[in-house]
């Protein structure tokens, strides 16, 4: 898995449930299929009478899931702000010429009072149910920052018990003198930091 495939698994499932944040702070979602996707940023079209369109012009972080038929999730966080100016008519016939629906929503002229957002800062993060042990892994785009997440194992407080490994269900701790998480195959459940008899788990 890459984050181009994960890409190509998002741009498959359509529709995308994006989530806002609101003026109080709150998550907002609705569905948004006027979507556009290059290999390092996304474009999404939508009326600027919206509320949505107000809520990213004042915070403009946004996040999306989806899940496909084989039990994979891909999560997609970034920050959406209006493409430039110059480049809105091209944005626009291009989301409305791969989506010929769009004609019907916003006929002739009338398009004129779309705008289109680019989301940059792109993190995916994919999630495999599918499969055991379950599959993990962060991907970034436009150079993202990726921050740790889930558990790891202090070498210098673990005694070597084994209770970790007995206790996660997906069996992803490598055995040894210091017992080891296997990231790519985590759960994030936190069954090894709850049993931990020394404490050695620590939450990323």
């Amino acid at each position: 898995m890459d984050a181009q495939t994960c890409l190509q698994k998002m741009k498959l499932a359509g529709t995308l449930a994006l989530a806002t944040v609101d003026t109080d702070g709150s998550p907002q979602i609705r569905c948004v299929s006027a979507v556009h996707y290059e290999p390092d940023a996304i474009y999404f079209f939508t009326a600027r009478g919206k509320e949505m369109v107000r809520q990213l012009e004042a915070d403009g972080r946004i996040q999306t899931m989806v899940h496909t038929r084989f039990n994979e999730m891909i999560r997609m966080s970034g920050t959406a702000t209006p493409a430039a100016e110059a480049e809105q008519a091209k944005w626009i016939d291009t989301i409305f010429a791969e989506q010929p629906y769009l004609a019907n929503v916003y006929p002739g002229d009338t398009r004129e009072i779309g705008i289109v957002f680019e989301v940059r800062d792109i993190t995916l993060d994919y999630f495999n149910l599918g499969v055991h042990p379950i599959e993990r892994a962060v991907f970034s785009l436009d150079k993202a920052p990726v921050k740790a997440r889930g558990y790891r194992i202090d070498p210098n407080a673990c005694i070597g018990c084994g209770t970790c490994l007995a206790r996660c269900p997906q069996k992803c701790i490598a055995a040894g003198d210091a017992y080891r998480i296997e990231p790519e195959h985590c759960l994030h459940c936190g069954a090894c930091f709850e049993n931990c008899p020394a404490g050695a788990v620590e939450r990323l």
